[in-house]
């Protein structure tokens, strides 16, 4: 996982990941709609390549790249239980917020047990 992170947080990189999820693509095609290098380009895509994120086929003399999703999956279920943990936090507190109420009015005679005897 720590592979994927950082070779997606690279600006660089993650707008060849974009490209390369509408279409395959050869090296010298993501270069030129890039406004440095071709070597920095294979740099960006070696790395991109040994964290799993991108395949390549050789056609002929062209290097064709793809996207492989598939190790994003364990961060996206790392992300996805950061966000869900908070989102549990969140119901946790109203819960105990409307507990803390309920037990207060109880207590005091107030609304819950004013309506309590008007249905009785």
């Amino acid at each position: 996982m720590d592979e994927v992170a950082t070779a997606i947080a690279d600006p660089i990189r993650r707008r060849i990941l974009t490209m390369l999820r509408d279409e395959p693509l050869a090296a010298g095609e993501i270069a030129q709609r890039f406004a440095i290098s071709r070597p920095a380009i294979s740099r960006h895509l070696r790395v991109l390549r040994e964290s799993g994120l991108v395949r390549d086929d050789l056609v002929g003399r062209k290097r064709i790249y793809r996207l492989d999703p598939g190790p994003l999956a364990e961060l996206v279920d790392w992300l996805a239980e950061l966000v869900a943990a908070d989102r549990w936090e969140r119901h946790l507190d109203a819960l105990e917020t409307e507990v803390y109420r309920t037990r207060r009015e109880r207590r005091s005679g107030g609304p819950a047990e004013h309506r309590r005897e008007h249905t009785a």
